[in-house]
């Protein structure tokens, strides 16, 4: 087990490495100079050298690159060019939106689409199973902003029930009108993750139904459900996981979307602005943060995979792959 960890903790620790070199390189290769956002129209070159060299980017990329690689070995992940303040504080703020965002949608994503995928395999053969195939298929095709538009008209906007759109100036302080402006956001992007999720745990059900280790469970006296608690469940629940992994690392990364369906203040409206300011702090900042939680759920779906399936134990005591 210790093995392991240390194994795939490297792995992190590398892949976190080269996400931060492709990161800040491919963001140097974009067009567009971060000082003409500090300059005024029609700025003379002088102004606009001096704007470099308040900012550091006229200095050498390697010069720049361990310049930033040193602020995030300390946790500070630089100051913005634009309004001068500190970028970390700034991302924790939008993190308490952005991440009850993605989890509660995430949860009520899972909470649908698993009992809707054991219903569509189960009962593959009826018309409710068919019809539960086929709207996950549909699901699937639907654009997350044009859902949020269509909820956006009906709920808020037609019946009046839910805000349009924004966040309680105060934040959580109000957490009755905070949770009530995450309600559409959160339903939009749960159904459009719940459509392809229904279609994972269909297929995983489909593969347990068809599996001799359930049909030997059967036939020694074992009833259907609890051949499928003890033999099943685990099994279906191996590849799922992964996929869990891959649509909640998604979601974060997709929230930008909704953000801006919603007018949320969250870690995607912040990257849309620093992208339009050239805000380099800003968009490293918010990508760097982005990239560690997508790693850091993958490592976390990757160790509850081995946990579950005993065919994978061998490799959490440091046996040969």
């Amino acid at each position: 087990m210790a093995r392991y960890l240390l194994r795939r903790l490297a792995f992190l620790l590398v892949s976190l490495a080269l996400a931060s070199v492709v990161l800040f390189v491919l963001l140097r290769m974009l067009p567009g100079d971060p000082a003409n956002a500090l300059s005024s129209v029609g700025a003379s070159p002088e102004q606009i050298a001096a704007a470099r060299h308040s900012i550091g980017s006229d200095k050498p990329l390697p010069e720049q690159f361990a310049h930033w690689i040193g602020q995030l070995a300390t946790g500070d992940l630089g100051t913005s060019f634009v309004s001068s303040l500190p970028v970390a504080p700034e991302v924790g703020s939008r993190l308490n939106v952005t991440v009850p965002l993605t989890l509660a949608a995430f949860v009520l994503a899972v909470v649908i689409a698993v009992p809707a995928g054991f219903v569509a395999a189960y009962k593959r053969r009826t018309w409710y199973g068919a019809l539960l195939s086929g709207v996950s298929q549909l699901g699937i095709a639907v654009p997350v902003f044009w859902l949020g538009m269509i909820l956006i008209a009906v709920f808020a906007l037609n019946a009046g029930w839910l805000p349009a759109g924004g966040f309680p100036p105060d934040g959580w302080v109000q957490p009755g009108e905070a949770i009530r402006s995450l309600v559409l956001p959160v339903v939009t992007i749960a159904l459009v993750m719940s459509a392809s999720l229904i279609r994972y745990v269909r297929s995983a059900t489909l593969d347990v139904l068809d599996s001799d280790y359930l049909r030997t469970a059967r036939a020694l006296g074992s009833s259907f459900g609890r051949a499928m608690w003890r033999h099943g469940l685990r099994n279906a629940s191996v590849p799922v996981i992964s996929i869990l992994g891959i649509e909640l690392a998604s979601t974060l990364l997709g929230a930008v979307v909704v953000e801006s369906v919603y007018a949320l203040p969250g870690l995607g409206s912040m990257l849309a602005t620093g992208i339009a300011q050239h805000d380099y702090p800003v968009i490293q900042g918010v990508l760097f943060v982005s990239t560690f939680a997508v790693l850091v759920i993958g490592f976390a779906a990757d160790l509850v995979q081995r946990i579950i399936d005993p065919r994978l134990r061998g490799r959490l005591s440091g046996g040969a792959r």
